[in-house]
């Protein structure tokens, strides 16, 4: 392994690699397959760059090793600061707030403290690793005082921040404590990107509201007692999927004939509306459930012909909201099969676990409906996962307005998932609709995930950083496709 220093290091909660146990027994380690690993991995390795982050065991970090071409340096996390850093602050202060309070957010000053001491851990190593002039590139709403952190220990560093959640507005954000030292420990990122342009905005009135700063367009001065004066650049890049890969995985004999038997499996009904969510209270699950209960119990869907299969992610399995919105979820799904199922056909498919890429892919195949209706949601990359595998554009993409990808998807069947009636109403119309308005509509998504994957996303942020792009990011570069072998649902970790 070599000590050489990186000119490009992701500085991200968790690395992007799983630990894997052959069937000797011996452990080691195979490379992960989400969007953000596929996007980044091909910079990294003509970079020889690094990778920081969590390697998702609690206790002493592994030493750094090199996969593919691209160190990885373990960061290690105790028992301890997985309750307060990862579970506490970050996933039951930060994660409700940032997603419109949907649930009741806590804020205690035990997992601030660990918070804080876990952001400088990553941000000493990623000082120690990063030679003179790097590029650093943080991601996401575990990180946010990185940025800031780093920047005080190098400030010869090129620094960009993005958060893959929504980003409150001012009203929200003002409720937490540390409101300051969050917004302060973004202002260190030369480019701070978010998914939306809302959230860019927002990020731009805090800084006005808050530190009294002047912003003007997408920059705001910030006088950080480095320099007279340094300008930070708030924006946003709507992150995307791997449209080629997830076309190319469509297109096999062995999912199209995975998707048959699954119609099979379920009885050959009319109509088979498919849920893929991580198992959170910001997915809307309950809400989509109870509308295909009412539409049951009002006679405008009926069982064989309407099924509905729910897959849903094992999540922070040890939060307590998480716990509750598990048994309120399998309650419902009980209630609907009591109902209206029938011997060896109930009427909703409870799936709580992962599945694998194929699998998945088969399943959105097989699925009339994709049903993509969050509370809130900064991206949800599942709704392009489904478009991208509707190689014959069929099928109907009913999405909530507020998934970020409702920006971009403007073809789909979009309904206010707050509202009952709407929701209801929007099953109705997305099943109703004519195949000809149905074609036309995921013609003209898929053409954009075609074009607007993630390899663009990936390009356009590290372009407006600042990265030329002879620096590893040609198209050629960036066209370099990799596949993991399990796929889990894209969201942060």
């Amino acid at each position: 392994m070599s000590n050489q220093k990186a000119s490009f290091l992701v500085v991200a909660n968790r690395l992007p690699v799983d630990s894997v146990t052959d069937a000797d027994g011996n452990r080691h380690w195979r490379r992960s397959p989400g969007g953000l690993v596929t996007a980044l991995h091909p910079v990294l390795q003509a970079e020889k760059g690094t990778w920081v982050g969590w390697a998702g065991n609690a206790g002493p970090a592994p030493e750094a090793f090199d996969l593919e071409g691209v160190r990885l340096h373990p960061v290690s996390i105790s028992q301890a600061e997985v309750q307060r850093y990862y579970e506490g602050f970050s996933n039951a202060s930060l994660w409700p707030l940032y997603h419109d309070a949907v649930e009741t957010r806590t804020f205690r000053r035990s997992w601030w403290a660990a918070y804080e001491e876990v952001n400088q851990r990553f941000a000493t190593i990623a000082a120690e690793e990063a030679a003179q002039n790097a590029v650093v590139w943080v991601q996401d709403y575990q990180l946010q005082l990185v940025p800031a952190m780093l920047r005080q220990m190098r400030p010869d560093l090129r620094i960009g921040f993005f958060l893959h959640i929504p980003f409150p507005p001012v009203e929200l954000f003002m409720q937490m404590p540390q409101r300051v030292q969050i917004l302060k420990g973004l202002l260190g990122a030369d480019l701070v990107g978010f998914q939306r342009p809302f959230a860019a905005q927002n990020f731009l009135r805090l800084t006005k509201h808050l530190l009294g700063l002047q912003p003007r367009g997408h920059y705001v001065a910030v006088d950080d007692d480095l320099a007279d004066e340094r300008l930070v650049r708030a924006e946003s890049f709507p992150i995307s999927i791997d449209t080629a890969t997830n076309e190319s995985i469509a297109a096999e004999p062995e999912v199209i004939k995975r998707a048959e038997e699954i119609r099979n499996e379920l009885g050959d009904p009319r109509t088979i509306i498919l849920g893929v969510d991580r198992l959170d209270y910001t997915k809307g699950i309950e809400l989509r459930l109870k509308a295909f209960r009412e539409l049951l119990e009002d006679g405008e869907l009926s069982v064989p012909d309407t099924v509905m299969v729910q897959v849903a992610t094992p999540s922070r399995e040890r939060v307590e909201h998480y716990m509750k919105l598990r048994n309120k979820v399998e309650l419902e799904v009980g209630r609907i099969n009591g109902d209206f199922g029938q011997v060896g056909g109930p009427a909703v498919h409870y799936l709580h676990q992962s599945y694998d890429r194929r699998e998945l892919t088969a399943l959105y195949r097989a699925a009339d409906i994709m049903a993509v209706t969050p509370m809130r949601d900064g991206m949800n990359l599942v709704a392009k996962e489904y478009v991208s595998s509707r190689l014959d554009n069929t099928g109907a993409l009913l999405l909530s307005e507020f998934a970020g990808a409702a920006g971009e998807l403007h073809q789909a069947y979009q309904v206010n998932p707050h509202d009952m009636a709407a929701l209801k109403q929007g099953f109705l119309e997305a099943m109703h609709a004519s195949d000809t308005d149905k074609i036309k509509r995921m013609r003209a998504m898929r053409r954009h995930v075609r074009k607007h994957d993630v390899q663009r996303w990936a390009r356009r942020f590290l372009s407006a950083l600042g990265v030329p792009e002879q620096q590893a990011l040609s198209r050629q570069c960036l066209g370099q496709r990799a596949e993991g072998t399990f796929t889990t649902v894209n969201e942060p970790t």
